[in-house]
């Protein structure tokens, strides 16, 4: 998941057990590699205006975060095969969770739910939250770009990875439809940074084993308190 650490949310439990069952200033650094500042925050972050005010009727669920090192985020999602209200409701409750959280990303799989949805929510200049079903990286640019990225998963610590400047996916909407996007920049990153975690690709491991190491010592000394 895609964060930013700025507020706190009371998390209630929601289980997805019967859906899972279901349906299934840019700068240019010493290596000329092309280097987006971080954004406001931590992790790869958005600066939606606060405090996030829901006014639709629909009841939603924030669920709770599945933490590093639980073995799931490590298993690759799987297909959605069937579109339904099913598929809606945990669209719905993605998005809940992730303003909660708060975040501008997250997946299936970081709720329990091993199921290849993502949903994105960049900032309040954007066009609104997308549900991506089942993404695919049909193309990248031989261009790359470092970010700042972390997740709530891991919260209070990130670094900077390497990632394609601009991508192309293929995926379905909720309603199964097929649909393509071509994207740069923090789009371009957040694609790639949840596709890994549908693949099972946590983002710490695009690290060297060094900086990998001593991140989650870090984590494991802020967890300890």
């Amino acid at each position: 998941m895609i964060f930013r650490a700025t507020r706190s949310a009371t998390i209630t439990a929601g289980s997805h057990e019967t859906i899972a069952k279901r349906i299934s200033p840019v700068i240019l650094d010493r290596r000329n590699t092309l280097r987006y500042p971080p954004p406001y925050g931590a992790g790869i972050t958005g600066n939606r205006p606060e405090p996030f005010t829901d006014t639709r009727q629909q009841i939603m669920t924030i669920n709770p975060i599945v933490r590093y090192p639980d073995p799931r985020l490590a298993v690759p999602a799987q297909p959605v095969m069937v579109f339904d209200g099913a598929l809606r409701e945990l669209a719905s409750d993605l998005l809940e969770t992730m303003h909660a959280a708060p975040g501008i990303g997250i997946t299936a799989p970081h709720i329990g739910v091993s199921l290849r949805v993502v949903v994105l929510d960049l900032d309040a200049n954007d066009d609104g939250a997308r549900t991506y079903v089942n993404p695919e990286i049909i193309w990248a640019s031989p261009e790359m770009i470092m970010h700042r990225e972390g997740s709530v998963s891991m919260p209070g610590v990130n670094d900077d990875i390497t990632r394609h400047a601009r991508v192309r996916i293929s995926y379905q909407d909720v309603d199964g439809n097929l649909q393509a996007e071509e994207s740069e920049g923090l789009r371009a990153v957040c694609h790639q940074h949840e596709i890994d975690q549908l693949n099972g690709v946590f983002w710490i491991q695009r690290l060297s084993r060094l900086k990998r190491e001593r991140l989650i010592k870090r984590f494991e000394k802020m967890s300890r308190g």
